[in-house]
């Protein structure tokens, strides 16, 4: 099947992977998921404080419902490929996935979890550099800010290279067309 927004299922690792897994989970999950006004997050862009806008689209399939037929299975994974080539188009063409909405609330736990693992883990940190500020050497100052500043132009660097813009076309068939 010739599918518009996705490539190929690997039918054979899936296959293998619902033999192995029958009597052990109960379902197979299908997720979708896209960004409003077609952003492209990366990991740059978070760390720069970028606002990104999910939209995610959940299917549950019983492990009952997939055949156990390897064939059968492969063609059941197409079709599934090709259900959510049709929910990309939908999605592409209102803004939204069909079927219910449903937006989690807020939750107070998650930010006391975030604070409570920061204070501990960074808590160190604090205390290093307060003592190498409170240390008045400004050899040792000097030193420490070349080092962040170097980490942080290192680290930089590196998540650059992860920018999509910057990977490979393969399996990209409007590319292959422009060639």
């Amino acid at each position: 099947p010739v599918l518009k927004y996705h490539l190929l299922p690997r039918t054979k690792g899936f296959t293998t992977a619902v033999q192995c897994l029958r009597g052990t989970v109960t379902a197979v999950y299908d997720v979708t998921l896209n960004f409003r006004g077609n952003k492209n997050p990366s990991l740059l862009g978070i760390l720069y404080g970028k606002k990104y806008e999910a939209d995610m689209c959940v299917r549950r399939f019983p492990l009952e419902e997939i055949p156990l037929d390897e064939k059968e299975a492969a063609q059941w994974l197409h079709k599934l490929y090709q259900e959510k080539d049709a929910l990309q188009e939908i999605y592409n063409q209102k803004g939204v996935f069909p079927g219910q909405q449903f937006k989690p609330t807020r939750r107070p736990w998650t930010l006391l979890n975030f604070l409570f693992w920061a204070t501990l883990l960074l808590s160190p940190l604090f205390s290093f550099v307060l003592g190498v500020f409170a240390s008045g050497s400004p050899l040792l100052i000097l030193t420490f800010l070349g080092f962040v500043g170097a980490a942080s132009f290192g680290v930089r660097r590196l998540i650059g290279v992860t920018e999509i813009e910057k990977g490979s076309s393969y399996g990209n068939q409007e590319f292959k067309k422009k060639e």
